[in-house]
């Protein structure tokens, strides 16, 4: 009984873990209210960028931090960036939301990542992607009532949003899920 009483336990763990950790997908028939081409970014050399410019490919979000435990996802970023170059373009925002890892200024950055791990994706100036200052690309990202169904902000740095050609959001990612994952390449194909 003792192990049954365990087991139980274990398998309900698993299903919240899953459903609440695990990388969430676009529900079939749900479509967003807003478009998240209607939304521009700073780029981290100071240049506007619009999202609109990115259309026709898929767009994953990622929010990066230079002295954080999955770092490292910057080299699978950059690989993936330039295996999928035809098809889906990465957007790096760095942001020091969490444990303070990303401390650094825009040009601090910007060299780490190039001298460090080649970074030759698009990476945004330093924002905010929770609470009050969040970017407002991290608000369509995370409101439901934007993106028409999800509402989960990132957890930790290097979160990941996963938006189609036609600018739907497809998938959200927890910051475990490796850029080159099963998960994300099944959505890229």
């Amino acid at each position: 009984m003792k192990y049954l009483i365990i087991l139980g336990v274990i398998a309900i763990l698993g299903y919240f873990g899953l459903k609440y950790f695990g990388p969430a997908q676009k529900p079939e028939g749900v479509n967003s209210t807003a478009s998240i081409y209607d939304y521009t970014y700073k780029a981290i050399d100071g240049k506007e960028i619009k999202l609109s410019a990115y259309k026709g490919k898929k767009i994953l979000f990622v929010n990066v931090a230079s002295n954080c435990g999955f770092t490292p996802q910057y080299d699978d970023l950059e690989k993936l960036a330039r295996e999928q170059q035809d098809k889906m373009v990465i957007v790096g925002f760095p942001a020091n939301d969490f444990g303070g890892q990303e401390p650094g200024t825009d040009d601090e950055i910007a060299s780490f990542c190039r001298l460090n791990y080649g970074v030759t994706f698009p990476m945004a100036e330093k924002i905010s992607v929770a609470g009050e200052g969040m970017h407002p690309i991290y608000k369509w990202l995370t409101d439901k009532s934007l993106n028409g169904w999800n509402s989960a902000g990132p957890k930790w740095n290097f979160h990941k949003y996963l938006v189609s050609e036609t600018g739907e959001l497809l998938a959200v990612f927890p910051s475990r899920t490796k850029p080159g994952s099963a998960e994300i390449l099944a959505l890229l194909k």
